[in-house]
């Protein structure tokens, strides 16, 4: 299958296109850079040039393909609501450019904010609906694409996806601990993350290219909450740091823009997808990576 890729050349998505090559699909990538592209073509994928804000290159790219993954989004968090117009206009775009060719469409989403007081399944539905809501509630129009011919599913990944040389989440706090020179969680630390490592989530992601029937909602989730404070404890032995518990009304000033993140519950399971898929998690935990050195100082 010819499957187009934005977000091609990033932490996903270049575990993504790894694994899509190895099953024997083809694989066109959205490249931003010329160094982006070169990664891309020496992994043996197509290339075509543009970002987010290329929507006609995406309308193009989605037209000749067999099957869209969009993994891109601008993840501006100073400044979200152009986040959030960049992804709701790519989202359109690629499903008017599949309108009625029952043609799969594959597109990223979180877990965050969609249940509160136990972990999200993939039963429940994404509350967030219109432009100006998270992800200019991408999800939801993605899956109202059903309606009119195309073939869509909705990827929920985990607030981490780790592994050696990450730069998500997880590097940020580890950046922010070596800088303040102690490894904080926010209050008692009780509050979980899921987590996944991104081989696993790039082999869900393809199992679900390949199985997944329109309307699914798919979980990349091998743990289902890592508590914070087992989270900070796990940074502070990989770089001899203390670990405190930061207050609440200091959370902000201590961890910046990520500590309305890094105080969130974000547990969720993936039994279902699991199930569907015949998708079983296998690689390292995050603990387990956060000693191995995935998030060392140069890496």
């Amino acid at each position: 299958m010819h499957v187009f890729v934005t977000g091609a050349s990033g932490w996903i998505g270049s575990a993504v296109v790894g694994e899509l090559l190895e099953a024997g699909h083809e694989v066109t990538g959205l490249a931003r850079s010329a160094a982006s592209a070169e990664r891309l073509e020496a992994k043996g994928a197509r290339v075509r040039r543009g970002d987010l804000d290329d929507l006609d290159g995406i309308r193009a790219g989605a037209a000749e393909a067999e099957a869209v993954i969009h993994l891109a989004n601008k993840h501006d968090f100073a400044n979200p609501a152009v986040s959030n117009a960049a992804e709701r206009g790519a989202v359109q775009t690629i499903g008017d450019a599949l309108d009625g060719s029952g043609r799969p469409f594959l597109v990223a989403s979180g877990i965050a904010g969609i249940v509160r007081g136990r972990p999200v399944t993939e039963a429940d539905a994404s509350p967030f609906h219109g432009p100006d809501s998270p992800r200019g509630g991408s999800e939801n129009l993605a899956l109202e694409f059903a309606g009119r011919g195309v073939h869509p599913v909705s990827l929920r990944f985990s607030p981490t996806v780790h592994g050696h040389r990450d730069h998500g989440f997880i590097a940020v706090l580890a950046g922010i601990a070596r800088q303040k020179g102690v490894s904080g969680y926010p209050g008692d630390g009780a509050n979980r993350w899921a987590a996944v490592h991104v081989s696993d989530a790039a082999r869900m992601v393809r199992l679900g290219l390949e199985k997944a029937p329109a309307g699914a909602r798919l979980h990349a989730v091998a743990e289902e909450g890592v508590p914070t404070r087992e989270i900070a404890e796990a940074i502070g032995r990989a770089f001899d740091l203390p670990v405190a518990s930061i207050p609440a009304d200091a959370v902000q000033d201590h961890f910046g823009w990520i500590g309305a993140f890094f105080g969130m519950d974000l547990a969720a399971t993936s039994t279902g997808t699991q199930e569907l898929l015949g998708w079983t998690p296998a690689g390292p935990t995050l603990l387990e990576d956060i000693a191995a050195g995935a998030y060392s100082a140069g890496e």
